[in-house]
C-alpha cells in the first residue's frame, strides 16, 4: 500500500476474536478508563468489554487489534458503546480508523500463540515492553450470533469536527470460553486483572461491515469542557 494510505468507509472485515464482557464499576472507569471529555459527559456505565481481534481481511488488509469498551454513553440523543483505548498492529489501520470513525487507534506489536492444551495466548507490546497478556481456552459448542439481535451494536466516537455514530453489522459463530490468565499495565491499558469478567467468548470466522459514520450534533469547537463526576 502507499505511504499514509487511508482506506475510506465502508469496510468489510472477517476473522477471529475474543470478547471478555464486564460490568465495570464507575470508580474503576474514573480511575483507569482513559475517558475523553465527550465520554465522561455522557457516560452511562452498563456492560463493557475487552476485545481482541485477529482480522484476516479488512479495508487495509490483515491486522490485529486490542480494544477497551468502558460501557455505554449518550450523546445528542443517541446511545451507544464507545472505545476509550485501542491498539492495532498496522499503521494503515490506525490512520484509517481515526479518519473514518474517530477511533483513537495506537500502534503496538502483537503475538498470538496456540498452547499445547488448545488455549490461545495473546501478548501486546510497545517499545519492546509487554503491557497486555491474556490466555483463553475455547469451549466446544458453537452458537450462531448476529448483530440483528444485539441492537446496541453502535459506536460513538469523536471525529475531527463532530461526534460520530457508527452502526457496524456482524455475524458468525461464538463459543463460551474460559479465561486462564490476564494482565495489563495500567499506564497503557485498564488493569482488568482486578475484575472478574461476566463471560468470555471466542468468535470464529465472523463477518463484519463497518459503514460510513454519521455526524452527531453541533461541531465540537462549540462545546464546553466537562469534568468526570
Amino acid at each position: 500500500m502507499q505511504p499514509n494510505y487511508i482506506s475510506p468507509a465502508p469496510w468489510s472485515l472477517n476473522g477471529n476474536g475474543i470478547v471478555l464482557l464486564y460490568k465495570f464499576p464507575a470508580s474503576f472507569i474514573e480511575e483507569y478508563g482513559f475517558l475523553e471529555d465527550f465520554q465522561k459527559r455522557g457516560y452511562k456505565a452498563g456492560i463493557g468489554a475487552v476485545i481482541m481481534m485477529d482480522y484476516k481481511s479488512s479495508g487495509v488488509g490483515p491486522y490485529r487489534e486490542l480494544l477497551f469498551l468502558p460501557g455505554l454513553i449518550q450523546a445528542e440523543g443517541s446511545l451507544g458503546f464507545t472505545v476509550s483505548k485501542i491498539y492495532v498492529s498496522t499503521y494503515d489501520s490506525a490512520r484509517s480508523g481515526k479518519r473514518n470513525w474517530g477511533i483513537p487507534k495506537e500502534l503496538a506489536d502483537f503475538k498470538i500463540e496456540k498452547q499445547p492444551d488448545g488455549s490461545c495466548n495473546w501478548k501486546v507490546k510497545k517499545e519492546g515492553n509487554t503491557f497486555f497478556e491474556a490466555t483463553v481456552k475455547q469451549g466446544k459448542i458453537p452458537i450462531p450470533f448476529t448483530s440483528r439481535i444485539l441492537p446496541l451494536t453502535r459506536i460513538i466516537q469523536k471525529g475531527s469536527k463532530h461526534l460520530l455514530l457508527t452502526k457496524p453489522a456482524v455475524s458468525g459463530k461464538a463459543n463460551f470460553a474460559s479465561l486462564q490468565k490476564i494482565y495489563a499495565e495500567q499506564d497503557s491499558f485498564p488493569p482488568v486483572q482486578q475484575l472478574k469478567p461476566l463471560a468470555t467468548l471466542t468468535l470464529q470466522k465472523f463477518l463484519m461491515k463497518f459503514p460510513v459514520a454519521l455526524q452527531l450534533g453541533a461541531p465540537l469547537n462549540t462545546r464546553t469542557p466537562f469534568a468526570f463526576g
